[in-house]
């Protein structure tokens, strides 16, 4: 699965159809519904991007690339458009779904205090791996200040 830096959300669907067309393209999709709840926003399943906030869209766009079901999770920048609290309440949901479904996240960021979340840190630098390590004092995202 793969969650965008912005959003990609169509305009002209709701939340829920959002979702639903990633899961059209796939074996095995979890339920729009469900991934929508997943993410807090069961109640907003019939909004427009327009009617959500900046955070409930990135949630939005998190839920289509779980309804995939994906083994493998790529977030760019996640955080990048939200401001502290709601970035903050992002990253704790990657964190919890990481956990809770046994989902490899990859987060890419410029923003180096993320990393203390991660349980390995890869640093690239002028586009080659300057090192990659294990972080065996992961902080929970709730730690974390910058």
């Amino acid at each position: 699965g793969f969650v965008f830096q912005f959003y990609n959300l169509i305009p002209t669907l709701t939340a829920r159809e959002n979702v639903e067309i990633a899961t059209q393209i796939c074996r095995n999709p979890m339920n729009p519904d469900e991934a929508l709840q997943l993410m807090g926003l069961g109640h907003r399943s019939n909004h427009f991007p327009a009617q959500l906030s900046g955070g409930e869209q990135q949630r939005v766009a998190i839920a289509r690339a779980l309804a995939k079901n994906p083994k493998l999770l790529l977030c760019d920048e996640p955080t990048g458009a939200l401001d502290y609290t709601t970035g903050k309440a992002i990253l704790k949901l990657l964190q919890d779904i990481s956990r809770k479904q046994q989902m490899t996240v990859v987060i890419i960021t410029h923003n180096q205090a993320i990393a203390s979340m991660a349980d390995r840190i890869v640093h690239i630098k002028s586009g080659s791996i300057a090192y990659c390590k294990k972080n065996p004092d992961a902080l929970p995202v709730d730690k974390i200040e910058w």
